[in-house]
């Protein structure tokens, strides 16, 4: 195969394991060698319709084998596929759309009403709807003399996909992850994980998401395992599925593991097929690793980022207990270092700034080659957040150094926030941050100043901003403040904000 890259991993997997189950979603089950199939067709379908190397291809959707056929399908062309957040409102989706030049979009039924609003506003030319007309699509794809398999070259430092990444200044950008980043980080998964052929896992997690898709879905089917797609998160379902599956790996953020303990069906559920639990988003709980551990579970924990494609540090389950808290010690193929503001290494104990380095690491952000430039410390990926490390090396996040609030998973940068609050006719000053929550761990909290001469009404405020962001971007909370402390310079001091305001 000339293909290097992961539109190739279908036909490679199909040649050793053509009976295999790939993936099971609701009540159909995708063999590898059906995968194989499925994605070559739908690359035939997207190149008739125009679609050629280097092209976008974006996708809008829950979880479902289609989201991955597309991947590879785009991988097969030499396309670029452009995962979107199924939570972001329509002028987030257009704008990710135009800043990647999507040629072609594919999406579920459920969004059609949003891509309709969206006509004329990008430049999608391709759209196809999963469903009937999909399937009729594929039916036809190979129809002709066009069976062929498509044998396109693709190397390992081509872009595979644009996946999107708020930044402190607000805007999103596109972090491109080459196939070679995507593969050395399922590599990197597999040794530290150490997968087995027969895993069984349950994709809960949005594969929009980069741990989703990279730390769970793309190394298991590498491997020659199966995933179990699901639609959306459900505490019960999840127990359901793995009884009825015998699930042995799942991935979640704590919010999802302690909403799965506190179930009614938690204390009776057979969980014995459960090898491996793996958490992300934010330290798992003391008491939360407690209670799993009476069932026998123990979890793996990490630190990454989407620039990363994500893993970077990683916290094995015999030293969950001992190392609680710790982040854990880089990847196998991982470099990590934690340097003070000048670049020189932090002693230990002493909090730094993570730079991360390796194979894993994106080539740069999609049409930001300043920003490209600014992040990169000497070939190393300044992360932007601060820790420390111990003396046996296990590294402890200590700080967002980007002020990043992290809910439920999901990644929300205050600037994003403050600047569609600042389009308030009421608000002249804000300032967003986290505060601690039980469920999702932590939410936003706005704290604004009202213009001379108008009144706020919190529930107002924070109901103008549906539609404009995604519902979990929103504050879950305002305060209404006579002033907002700042330097003498003007500078906000955030610090200062949330020693105020920041608590629960």
């Amino acid at each position: 195969m000339r293909n290097e890259g992961l539109g190739s991993w279908p036909a490679r997997r199909a040649r050793k394991t053509p009976h295999r189950t790939a993936l099971i979603h609701r009540d159909t089950v995708v063999s590898y060698a059906a995968l194989h199939e499925r994605t070559t067709r739908l690359a035939h379908a997207l190149r008739a319709a125009g679609v050629r190397r280097g092209d976008r291809v974006a996708y809008l959707g829950a979880n479902h084998p289609s989201y991955l056929e597309t991947l590879f399908a785009a991988g097969v062309l030499g396309a670029v596929f452009v995962p979107l957040n199924t939570r972001l409102a329509g002028p987030e989706i257009a704008h990710q759309l135009t800043d990647s030049g999507a040629r072609a979009l594919v999406h579920a039924p459920s969004h059609s009403v949003l891509v309709e609003g969206l006509r004329g506003e990008t430049d999608v030319r391709i759209r196809i709807v999963v469903g009937p007309d999909y399937e009729k699509l594929l039916a036809e794809a190979c129809a002709d003399a066009s069976a062929e398999v498509i044998d396109e070259p693709v190397g390992l430092d081509d872009i595979c996909m644009i996946m999107y990444t708020s930044g402190t200044t607000g805007r999103p950008k596109g972090a491109m992850l080459t196939h070679g980043n995507l593969s050395w980080n399922a590599v990197n998964v597999l040794i530290d994980h150490d997968f087995i052929a027969d895993e069984v896992a349950l994709v809960s997690a949005p594969l929009f998401h980069t741990a989703g898709l990279n730390m769970l879905t793309l190394p298991v089917l590498l491997k020659g395992g199966r995933c179990v797609l699901v639609e959306a998160f459900d505490p019960g379902e999840t127990l359901g599925l793995v009884e009825s599956h015998r699930v042995t790996f799942m991935f979640g953020v704590p919010a999802m593991f302690d909403q799965i303990a506190c179930h009614p069906r938690w204390a009776g559920a057979d969980l014995s097929s459960l090898r491996m639990l793996s958490c992300g988003g934010s330290p798992v709980p003391t008491s939360l690793i407690a209670t799993y551990q009476n069932r026998g579970l123990t979890f793996m924990q990490g630190y990454g980022m989407t620039e990363a494609a994500p893993g970077v540090l990683f916290l094995d389950a015999e030293h969950a207990v001992s190392k609680a808290g710790s982040a854990g010690v880089p990847h196998f193929f991982s470099d990590v270092r934690v340097v003070r503001p000048d670049l020189t290494p932090a002693g230990v104990g002493e909090t730094g700034e993570i730079l991360v380095r390796g194979p894993h690491v994106m080539a740069g952000y999609w049409g930001l080659p300043h920003e490209t430039e600014a992040v990169f410390a000497d070939g190393w990926l300044r992360t932007g957040d601060a820790a420390r490390v111990d003396k046996d090396g296990y590294v402890t996040i200590v700080d967002r150094l980007k002020d990043m609030i992290i809910s439920g998973g999901e990644n929300i940068y205050p600037a994003e926030v403050e600047d569609a609050l600042l389009g308030h006719p009421s608000i002249v000053e804000c300032a967003v941050i986290g505060v601690p929550d039980r469920k999702w761990g932590e939410v936003g909290r706005a704290v604004v100043v009202a213009r001379e001469g108008a009144r706020i009404d919190p529930d107002e405020v924070l109901a103008s901003l549906a539609g404009r962001l995604a519902k979990y971007k929103i504050p879950k909370s305002l305060v209404v403040v006579d002033a907002l402390p700042r330097t003498a310079s003007g500078k906000l001091l955030k610090t200062r904000v949330r020693s105020r305001y920041g608590s629960a």
